[in-house]
């Protein structure tokens, strides 16, 4: 039974996230949650690897000339090959604390829009990693599992997840896709549109972090019913002058700086409910939609949604981490959800 034991704690599922990776381990959930960054030091052509994760992140934008920060992944799937396999190699290692002797069998969710291509430098990632075997699952059905959402039964369920390089807004019954659409824009596009307008309207360069910063701290999807809202002090650098400056940035700024995001997001959703089968269009209006993902924590965002379609719009309990705990539970009743998981080779 200890043997036993030992070979099910070895499998895994991982959320291999633009921005964060999450890795949950069969009958134990969620055990690693760390950034989606390498950080490399760079001698002669060379790379050699300094820090994976959160110690990896500290150095973004920090880094001397021989010192790079990478992410591998862009808009939800591998941009670096290389340096993929190199961070999930170390997830693996951190979650087991042992030699990588240990080859677990690995469920990933991947974006529905992924092409063929792209699922294939996935599943090879993960294999050159360590893995002995290779599942993808879509994204949003991993959401759905993870927000307690009933997509087993014959009804209609729809799910926005809302992450870092991509959003996926799908409908879904019978335990599978009815409609999918996966948009390239997410919580990185919303820091860059953060970036853009202080540039263009304070004449002031911030970089992703302290965008980031700005976004989660009085970022919000409608402007505020005062007209200024909370407001925070932000430093960067004055491209009038070259020197660093610091101003005050109300969350109505901020609000305007995201609005074409947020409204990319509300027509992706209308777009969705036009596809819909009208029984299961019937279904989403009596059930809603649920948000999941690191996005749906912008503040207002259900309510700007609610007022675009008129349906009821709620914020899944654990958002940020749905489509790790919905992989885990695909990974955890496998037999239930083979429909739903390609290994193919």
């Amino acid at each position: 039974m200890k043997v036993i034991s030992r070979l099910f704690s070895s499998e895994m599922a991982i959320d291999l996230g633009t921005a964060n990776t999450l890795v949950y381990v069969k009958g134990r959930g969620i055990i690693l949650n760390e950034p989606s960054v390498v950080a490399y030091h760079v001698s002669q052509g060379r790379r050699q690897m300094l820090a994976v994760g959160s110690e990896a992140k500290l150095m973004q934008g920090r880094t001397p000339e021989n010192i790079e920060a990478i992410r591998p992944m862009r808009d939800g799937v591998i941009a670096d090959f290389d340096v993929a396999e190199e961070m999930i190699k170390s997830f693996i290692r951190k979650v087991h604390k042992r030699s990588m002797l240990v080859r677990p069998k690995v469920i990933v969710c991947v974006p529905c829009g992924a092409t063929p291509v792209e699922k294939r430098a996935i599943r090879q990632s993960v294999l050159s990693a360590g893995a002995r075997r290779a599942g993808l699952i879509s994204e949003p059905i991993a959401a759905a599992l993870g927000a307690n959402m009933p997509i087993v039964e014959p009804t209609g369920n729809m799910i926005v997840d809302i992450g870092g390089g991509t959003s996926e807004v799908a409908v879904l019954s019978l335990g599978d896709i009815v409609y999918a659409r996966s948009v390239r824009f997410g919580g990185d596009q919303m820091d860059q549109a953060i970036i853009n307008y202080l540039r263009r309207q304070q004449n002031l360069l911030i970089g992703e972090v302290t965008a980031e910063r700005l976004k989660t701290s009085i970022g919000s999807a409608r402007a505020p019913d005062d007209g200024q809202g909370t407001s925070q002090r932000v430093r960067g650098r004055d491209m009038l002058r070259g020197v660093p400056k610091e101003i005050e940035i109300h969350q109505a700024e901020v609000a305007e700086a995201l609005a074409e995001t947020v409204q990319q997001i509300c027509e992706a959703v209308i777009t969705a409910l036009e596809a819909t089968p009208p029984d299961l269009a019937a279904d989403i209006v009596e059930r809603g939609v649920m948000l999941t993902g690191g996005g749906a924590l912008l503040a207002e965002l259900d309510v700007a949604l609610r007022e675009q379609t008129g349906l009821a719009v709620s914020v899944a309990n654990d958002c940020l981490n749905s489509v790790a705990i919905g992989t885990g539970l695909a990974l955890e009743y496998e037999k239930q959800f083979r429909h739903v998981i390609d290994y193919a080779s």
